[in-house]
C-alpha cells in the first residue's frame, strides 16, 4: 500500500507569488498563486486527487481570469497553449522565494507574453 506524504504547505512563498505578475500576461495588480495540478514524472509531482491541492511549492502566479481558465478544462493543454512550463517555472519561482526581482526575471524568461 501507498502512502501519500501530507502536503507540503508554505504560506510564505504564496504571499510571495502573489507579489509578483501573472506568468501568463504580466499584469500585477491581483494575482493569484494558482497551484498545478496535473501530474509531472520529470520532477515527481503527482496529481494529489480530486479536491486536493499539491504542494505549495507547485503554485505559479496567474491574475484571477487565467487562473479561471487554468482550472476550467484540459490544464496541460492550457499550459501547453501558452508556451509555459508550469512545473519548471513554479520550481524556478520556489528556489528564489522572497527575491521580487529575480521572480520577475524568471517569469519574463519562461512566457511569450
Amino acid at each position: 500500500m501507498k502512502f501519500r506524504t501530507p502536503r507540503q504547505k508554505d504560506s510564505g512563498h504564496l504571499a510571495y507569488l502573489r507579489e509578483l505578475s501573472c506568468c501568463v500576461c504580466l499584469d500585477n495588480t491581483s494575482t493569484e498563486a494558482a497551484h498545478i495540478r496535473f501530474t509531472e514524472p520529470k520532477v515527481a509531482k503527482e496529481n494529489p486527487g480530486m479536491q486536493q491541492k499539491p504542494d505549495d511549492r507547485f503554485a505559479v502566479p496567474l491574475c484571477g481570469r487565467h487562473h479561471r481558465e487554468q482550472h476550467s478544462g484540459n490544464e496541460r493543454a492550457w499550459w501547453n497553449g501558452h508556451e509555459i512550463d508550469p512545473h519548471y517555472l513554479a520550481l524556478a519561482l520556489y528556489n528564489v522565494s522572497g527575491d521580487v526581482e529575480r521572480g520577475e526575471q524568471i517569469i519574463r524568461a519562461h512566457g511569450h507574453h
